[in-house]
Order: C-alpha cells, then structure tokens, then sequence
C-alpha cells in the first residue's frame, strides 16, 4: 500500500502512477538559490540508492548557490539523476536539461519534475533512459555541462562511466562531478588515478568534515570554456 507523506502534486497522472506502485513516498524539502524544493524518494520501489538523496547531491546544489552558477542559454545532460534533484535546480537557473537513468529510474525524477518545475519551464526539461556503455551514444555531444552526483560508487560500472563521459564531452563539454570518496568501493583510486588519464580534472568544492568532493573537469585535449562547435 502507497502513503503519500505531504506530497503536492502538480500532475493527476504522477499521481496515478504513484497510486499503482507499491512504493512508500517520502518528502524531503530543499532550499538552494531561493528556490523551495520538494523531492520525493520512492522507498520500497527495488530504486536501491536512488531512491535516496546524497550528501554529493546536496553539496553540488550548495556549490551551485555558491557560486552563483547560471545555465541560462546552456544545454546540460545530468548521469544517475535518481531522485532529481541537482537536474530540476539546474533547470530552474536556466537551463536545458536532459536527466538521465536507468529505465526504472524515471518514474520518480518525472514524479519530482512535477512537483518543482513550473509548467511554462518544462519544454526545457526533458528525461531519459540511459545506460552507460550501451546506448550514450543516441545522445548528441552538444552539452556544455554534464552533471553527476554521487555517481562513483560501483567499481564495475567504472569503464562504462569513463566511455560514457568521454563520448558526451567530446566537443568541449564543462563536467561537475560530486562524489563521496568510499574505499570500499574504489573511489579514490577513480577520481585520482583513472579520471586525470582521460580529463583535466580540479577540486573546486569539499564538505567539511566528510569526504564528499566537487570536482570541475574537462576532457583533456578540449577547452570548456570555449564556444562549442556545430555538430555535424
């Protein structure tokens, strides 16, 4: 049986999509860049970490306020968006944002999109399924960032993050990667041997306290900054 805790819900389709789950809501509310906002987190719905909100999630939103970060005018695809969060406020500032996961993944960012992106901003919102080192390459190579939040926690799915992320950056892309390091998992040895083979890579960001690191990356060969070219 669902329990709805406190949901505000924008769409009776989310709604009935929820109702037919088996899952148990849970709200959680966010403020970043003055913008409110309420993600929901489908427990018992076999989501395993996605169905939670990460430290590395939080903190990549934290660095965006910081840092007054636009995406105004700027296409930007988010990998293992889980429950949505960093892609709708990256929406909110602005900009074209493709989320993207596993299949079973996208009811939950769909129900969140719902409740947090107004209705004359979701042409620029859109969600898909992608599987890394399968099908990354039915997306174009246009984006000028690429988000990921907690996304390094699985050694086995390293080589398939690597190819994925080398073929979306190609044509100049900026990469914001925020991560727990875990030692269990490989992590470290991820983002301080295997990422500088293949990408500039700069720690912009940490937690105090916790070892949830923000790294600014770029595929080594372009320049981020640049205009990125016309794909042909």
């Amino acid at each position: 049986m669902t329990t709805v805790e406190g949901l505000d819900r924008s769409s009776d389709e989310a709604l009935e999509g929820i109702c037919k789950s088996s899952a148990i809501i849970y709200e959680n509310k966010y403020e970043f860049c003055r913008y409110s906002l309420k993600i929901a987190r489908f427990i018992n719905a076999n989501l395993g970490f996605s169905a939670y909100v990460w430290e590395a999630g939080v903190t990549l939103c934290r660095y965006f306020e910081k840092e007054k970060i636009s995406f105004t005018g700027k296409k930007v695809i988010e990998l293992g968006s889980g429950t949505g969060i960093v892609g709708i406020l990256a929406t909110l500032l602005g900009g074209d944002v493709t989320m993207t996961d596993k299949p079973n993944i996208l009811n939950q960012i769909e129900n969140n999109v719902s409740i947090n992106i107004p209705t004359a901003c979701r042409h620029r919102i859109k969600v898909r399924a992608l599987t890394w080192g399968k099908n990354h390459t039915d997306f174009p190579t246009v984006y000028d960032f690429i988000l990921g939040s907690d996304i390094v926690y699985s050694s086995v799915a390293y080589p398939a993050l690597i190819e994925t992320l080398r073929y979306l950056a190609r044509q100049g892309a900026t990469i914001y990667l925020s991560s727990e390091l875990r030692k269990s998992n490989g992590s470290p040895s991820f983002h301080e041997v295997l990422l500088p083979r293949y990408f500039n890579c700069q720690i912009v960001d940490r937690l105090e306290g916790k070892d949830v690191i923000v790294y600014k990356m770029s595929k080594i060969g372009t320049t981020p900054d640049d205009p990125l070219p016309s794909q042909e």
